[in-house]
């Protein structure tokens, strides 16, 4: 006790108050801080994966059968990892000459957060073809029906597809099925 008087204060004095508010304000500047922080972080993160993108062959300059895959840190591509396993896939079929361009706005809004799911979108896949090109993008709840129309709504605005255009919702364990069956086929020549 610096001041003599400190002593003398009591809490009716008024001075909590004004402590209430500098405290409150404290709190507001600390939340703007961790989002300034996140925001940072977030820009920091884009630009890295910009950075590399820059460098990559475009889906469209590749020849042959090729597969690009983008996840979330932590999920691998596969039907089986713990994400994905109750989820499940939008899949468009481009024309050759598009894939370059819809996969760019893709990446570009699932880095952007355009999808409004939160934490429901798990990657993406470009598939390039010999005759055409699919692109999917992978979601952890096949079950949340609102969820998969959201995505699909959005997947057709950011890749600004014709209203014509097919596509196709498909689970992960219906996946599964179809390629146990294919691998229990047997050919005979």
């Amino acid at each position: 006790m610096n001041n003599k008087f400190d002593a003398l204060k009591d809490d009716d004095s008024g001075d909590h108050d004004q402590n209430e508010e500098n405290s409150t304000q404290k709190d507001g500047e600390k939340e703007k801080t961790e989002r300034d922080k996140s925001q940072s972080s977030s820009k920091r993160k884009v630009e890295q994966f910009w950075r590399f993108y820059s460098h990559m062959v475009r889906p469209g300059d590749l020849t042959g059968h090729s597969d690009f895959h983008l996840f979330k840190e932590g999920i691998k591509p596969m039907w089986e990892d713990d994400a994905n396993k109750n989820g499940g896939k939008w899949i468009i079929r481009l024309r050759k000459g598009l894939a370059s361009r819809c996969w760019e706005n893709l990446i570009l809004a699932m880095l952007g957060e355009q999808f409004m799911v939160g934490e429901e979108i798990c990657g993406a896949v470009v598939s390039v073809r010999f005759q055409e090109d699919i692109i999917s993008i992978w979601n952890k709840t096949a079950s949340d029906q609102a969820t998969t129309a959201r995505i699909r709504d959005t997947l057709r605005r950011v890749l600004n597809l014709p209203p014509n255009t097919i596509m196709e919702y498909k689970t992960h364990t219906d996946s599964i099925k179809d390629n146990s069956s294919f691998r229990n086929t047997k050919i005979t020549l």
